[in-house]
């Protein structure tokens, strides 16, 4: 349960971002939404910004209180948007707000990010996902140029350096008792699933045969919901697989089974 705790949800006008703000309202939580779209009915407060311009994140910082309780980065573009695009909200804009937000974040306090099944190759970006390290919000054309980054591919690698990122900072803020992990969704029905199936063409298709259906916002936000919860305490830097097998399945293939 998140009763009396203030959570920071981003992306919170639509998709997952709606009903995990939702959840966590009806938790008794104290919600405070952001998007770069203002929602037809907003959940607590709510604030907009832009994740892809680092002014819009300087404002967010400042207008958000201290002693916050869970930060939900949920925000995302689809793999149809320019890929330059596509990481600077999915990747570089989500660390520059997490990083910000720290000193306002309360002592045990949890961050989750949203991931998904399409990072799950991140051992095979090995030389990409370091070059991204410290990538700046202004390098990121330059820096997709120069590792090839284009079309779906943005979106494939936003991913998969946000897992590792996740896991790398485990315990980076551990003295305050501060935890990250990440939630691995599968195809879920929101208003950017036709976006994965346009770029992805025949292999979304494929893969989506191994399920029973696609996932929908409501099966996703409860995980999002556990891992902000004090129920979580002792997970950090986990993955969490929320789609329906399909990890499952692609690892069982993957080692012959």
């Amino acid at each position: 349960m998140l009763q009396g705790k203030t959570i920071v949800v981003t992306g919170a006008a639509s998709g997952i971002g709606a009903a995990t703000a939702a959840l966590a309202q009806a938790q008794g939580a104290h919600v405070i939404s952001v998007d770069i779209n203002a929602p037809a009915k907003a959940v607590g407060r709510f604030i907009q910004a832009d994740l892809s311009d680092l002014a819009s994140i300087d404002q967010l910082v400042a207008d958000l209180p201290e002693g916050i309780d869970g930060l939900a980065n949920i925000a995302g573009l689809p793999p149809t948007r320019p890929a330059a695009a596509v990481v600077k909200v999915n990747l570089v804009g989500l660390k520059e707000l997490t990083t910000r937000l720290i000193p306002k974040l309360a002592d045990g306090a949890s961050i989750v990010n949203l991931a998904s099944l399409a990072g799950m190759g991140w051992p095979e970006a090995k030389a990409a996902i370091q070059a991204s390290a410290t990538l700046q919000m202004g390098d990121v054309e330059t820096f997709c140029a120069a590792q090839g980054i284009e079309g779906a591919r943005s979106y494939f690698f936003a991913k998969e350096a946000l897992i590792v990122w996740t896991m790398e900072n485990r315990w980076t803020w551990r003295s305050r008792g501060i935890r990250m992990n990440c939630v691995s969704p599968g195809p879920v029905d929101t208003p950017i699933l036709q976006d994965f199936v346009q770029t992805l063409g025949a292999r979304a298709e494929e893969d989506m045969r191994t399920m029973d259906r696609p996932g929908t916002p409501a099966d996703i936000a409860p995980v999002v919901g556990f891992l902000l919860s004090d129920g979580a305490a002792w997970i950090r830097g986990t993955n969490v697989p929320a789609d329906g097998g399909m990890f499952a399945n692609v690892q069982l293939q993957m080692h012959g089974f």
